[in-house]
């Protein structure tokens, strides 16, 4: 059978990700000079054979892939947390936020920059006193000066990458008090505006990558407000959906990683009684997280097509998301399990696959907020037809849902 275009380049990119991201995850994972070092070199290869950038539009300088032909390369790239670094569609959301929502300023500074891996962004929402599952109550505030542009005054917290971005896009409270519905917008921060601080790094079951993040009357100029004001959750909503998304790919493939794992385990490890593989608990393990596996795949890849066909999508992202962080979890602790005491240590990726899972399942919107989402608007399709039937999403329901950063 003849490989068709995308078959070939899914395999491409798995095959980058297997042979030449993870043998550097040891010193990727370690930071410092020695990764930085390493991921530019990663990110040279990548250039070099025609895998960079993928998923960003090609006028910032990205392969142009729509998001529906991207999502058949995500899991494989996301095999490794470092994979969508290396090959360059890390910076997919803040770029393609800020090309599309930003004003001619923004979008001559930041956008290809960030495409070409010259500058890093983050985004802040969630903040210690107030619950990302409810951004009506962001206590950030932007104050608006007389002689134009803005002061940026608050903290937030588990922001991801904030201690080496170049840029934070901040909620703030343009107009109105916590707990108002209107007048939240967000704003660009170059990092290096007097007045911001990064106050420490917020480990994630021993791991880095979090931080938390001060705003001491930080000046931002009045062009590097996103969108119009107060317009900020509709700007949210979509990035919520489409990083969501994003990130369930990627969990698959990362599932995909332990399962193998698992296996190989499996068939290579034998004790008095043979093979571990042919221990009826061990099946068991595989089974329910091949299961596992394959019925989350399609919950994952249905939520895609949904938002790559420009359709509301948010019951489809609610399940795929908590279906993706419990799956991962899931198949992680199997693996794990299967290791034994190997398992725990530092030998091989499952800890840190597991580590994934759990905070998934916090980090981004807790499980209970995207099942409670996800019931009431199911729920509400029922009240407004008043008769019993089988759920249909018509993509219109644009209600915008409180959610997580």
């Amino acid at each position: 059978m003849v490989q068709s275009h995308e078959d070939a380049l899914r395999d491409r990119v798995a095959d980058f990700v297997r042979n030449r991201v993870m043998p550097c995850e040891p010193v990727l994972d370690a930071g410092g000079p020695g990764a930085a070092a390493a991921l530019r070199g990663l990110r040279a290869r990548a250039r070099q054979e025609g895998l960079w950038a993928l998923p960003l539009p090609a006028e910032l300088g990205g392969r142009g892939l729509s998001f529906e032909r991207y999502a058949a390369l995500a899991e494989a790239e996301g095999a490794s947390d470092h994979g969508p670094a290396a090959l360059g569609s890390a910076s997919l959301l803040d770029a393609a936020m800020l090309w599309k929502h930003g004003g001619h300023r923004i979008r001559e500074e930041y956008p290809a920059r960030l495409a070409a891996g010259e500058l890093r962004a983050c985004y802040a929402m969630t903040e210690p006193d107030t619950p990302g599952t409810e951004p009506l109550r962001t206590a950030t505030r932007a104050e608006e000066q007389p002689g134009g542009g803005w002061r940026v005054s608050g903290r937030k917290w588990f922001v991801s990458g904030a201690a080496g971005a170049d840029l934070v896009t901040v909620l703030a409270r343009t107009d109105g008090e916590p707990g108002d519905r209107e007048g939240l917008s967000l704003l660009v921060v170059p990092t290096g505006s007097p007045g911001f601080r990064v106050v420490r790094e917020l480990p994630v079951f021993g791991a880095g990558g979090q931080w938390e993040i001060d705003f001491d009357r930080v000046p931002v100029d009045a062009d590097h407000l996103l969108g119009r004001r107060g317009e900020a959750l509709a700007i949210a909503a979509e990035r919520l959906q489409t990083g969501r998304t994003l990130r369930c790919l990627r969990w698959l493939g990362q599932a995909q990683r332990a399962f193998d794992l698992m296996c190989l385990r499996a068939n290579s490890r034998t004790g008095s009684r043979g093979p571990l593989a042919g221990h009826q608990l061990v099946q068991s393990h595989v089974f329910e997280a091949l299961l596992a596996l394959r019925t989350t795949r399609p919950l994952v890849h249905e939520a895609a097509a949904k938002i790559a066909a420009g359709l509301d999508a948010h019951v489809e992202v609610g399940l795929a998301k908590v279906a993706a962080a419990r799956m991962l979890q899931q198949v992680a602790d199997a693996a794990i399990q299967v290791h034994g005491a190997a398992g725990l240590g530092p030998d091989t990726p499952l800890p840190a696959l597991f580590r994934t899972g759990r905070a998934a399942r916090i980090l981004d919107g807790p499980d209970e907020l995207h099942v409670t989402s996800v019931a009431r608007r199911v729920l509400r399709t029922y009240e407004k037809s008043g008769k019993s039937g089988k759920y249909e999403n018509d993509g219109k329901d644009g209600t915008y849902e409180q959610c997580a950063s």
